[in-house]
């Protein structure tokens, strides 16, 4: 079997190599989502009479062949293939001849890919809102059950005021609910279906694009076929903006937990299980998959670089250079996913160090709340300061509980408002569950047509 775009001669093998790169193996992960799509695209072409039913049944047939096939492992993109449409449609015209042929009739790889990747994207982009929820559960659990552990709250990471573990916890598990909200985002603008752009320029065939975006399960239809084509690198930048959100706040809180956890400092124990050593120094314990998550979301951010630097100055339409976004998106994914996992593993058993959190308040991490109360009591704030900072040799200790207590209002250290979050994770996961049911019934319906 040939190349899609076949034209009675070879591709000098150097540039075949150059022009595939990996395409053929990435491909992979979207053999079944193409099926579907393919399915989807068949159907429709039945129903404005393109095809025949017993047509579109020889069709399906074949393609849920090689949905089984691949699930077993054994349907394998070559590189000769280019790619897993081309590798489909060889499959389809191996076994059904001119049926199999016939296809691609109405559509291009443009829109082909893009319905692929946004149906690779949704799935992926549910499975990490379930890890960030999953792992913000987690933190609210460790913020309850140390709500009232005092922990000196530190700026410049010098020692600033009392604060504490609860505070510090919870204020992660915030972060990445504002997170979810982007990839919510995300997910709405990557929910909109292509099939039916073709090229770019649309087709002369009554193809009825409603239909198709809604036995895949899109929300709705992208309208303007050029812009279907040229959005491409850019849903994919908001995607992977959104994934680097969430890298970036689990490299903020991989460092702290490695900065907390020094010896010198010892606020938190790392659980040694998740600790490699040293081939040399017996007594190391490395906080290596935290430090691997901080050089990680350097990754997710280079692809969300990389993307939109490829995107920036091209011209309207596809353009190869759309290719080199694939594996961008793919890697972030599977970064950020693993990230969470390995990030909820640690939480779950990290242990808190009272005694060292405690040892941490020396005087001074008072004096700003010395200074607020001279000021509560009539003294102008800006001369009470002063009088603090002159007799800072002076001041006494206080009881940090007592202190962090006393600070109830909203989102303080006495009134972390966990009730609030609590509710927000229980309504998500339901959210996040009801989609999931949704194509789930798509994929069975797709199955079944």
């Amino acid at each position: 079997m040939g190349k899609l775009w076949e034209k009675g001669y070879r591709l000098d093998a150097e540039v075949e190599r150059f022009t595939v790169g990996k395409d053929y193996i990435l491909d992979q992960e979207l053999v079944e989502v193409d099926c579907l799509g393919s399915i989807a695209h068949a159907r429709m072409l039945s129903e404005i009479g393109i095809l025949t039913k017993r047509e579109f049944s020889g069709l399906k047939a074949a393609l849920l062949e090689i949905i089984r096939l691949d699930k077993k492992g054994k349907f394998k993109i070559k590189p000769a293939d280019e790619d897993v449409h081309t590798a489909v449609e060889n499959f389809l015209t191996k076994k059904l001849a001119d049926l199999g042929k016939k296809i691609h009739i109405g559509r291009s790889r443009n829109d082909q890919v893009l319905v692929d990747l946004r149906m690779y994207a949704r799935g992926h982009l549910l499975d990490i809102e379930e890890e960030v929820l999953g792992l913000v559960e987690v933190l609210v659990d460790f913020a309850k059950k140390h709500s009232r552990v005092p922990m000196v709250g530190r700026t410049h990471t010098q020692p600033a005021m009392p604060s504490s573990v609860g505070l510090w916890a919870a204020s992660f598990a915030e972060a990445l609910l504002d997170d979810l909200e982007l990839i919510k985002t995300a997910y709405d603008l990557n929910n909109q279906s292509p099939l039916g752009a073709a090229a770019g320029f649309g087709t002369s065939l009554p193809i009825d694009r409603g239909l198709t975006a809604r036995l895949l399960g899109f929300r709705k239809v992208q309208n303007n076929v050029l812009y279907a084509v040229t959005s491409r690198p850019k849903f994919e930048a908001v995607i992977l903006f959104a994934l680097s959100q969430v890298m970036d706040d689990l490299a903020r809180l991989a460092s702290d937990l490695i900065f907390y956890s020094v010896p010198e400092m010892r606020y938190f124990t790392l659980p040694k299980e998740y600790c490699s050593g040293s081939s040399v120094m017996p007594q190391k314990r490395n906080p290596a998959p935290l430090e691997l998550i901080r050089a990680k979301a350097a990754g997710v951010g280079a692809c969300l670089t990389q993307v939109t630097n490829t995107a920036r100055l091209l011209p309207s339409g596809y353009n190869r250079d759309f290719q080199e976004t694939k594996e961008a998106l793919f890697r972030s994914f599977e970064t950020t996913e693993a990230s969470l996992k390995i990030s909820r593993l640690i939480f779950s058993k990290l242990k808190v160090n009272e005694k060292a959190l405690l040892a941490g308040f020396t005087p001074e991490v008072f004096a700003a709340d010395l200074a607020t109360k001279m000021a509560e009591e009539g003294v102008p704030f800006r001369k009470a300061y002063k009088e603090v900072a002159q007799k800072l040799d002076k001041l006494e200790s206080q009881d940090p509980r007592e202190n962090i207590l006393r600070k109830k209002h909203q989102g303080a250290p006495g009134n972390l408002g966990l009730l609030r979050v609590r509710n927000k994770i229980r309504g998500e996961l339901l959210r996040v569950k009801k989609e999931r049911s949704r194509l789930g019934k798509v994929r069975r319906a797709l199955l079944a047509l």
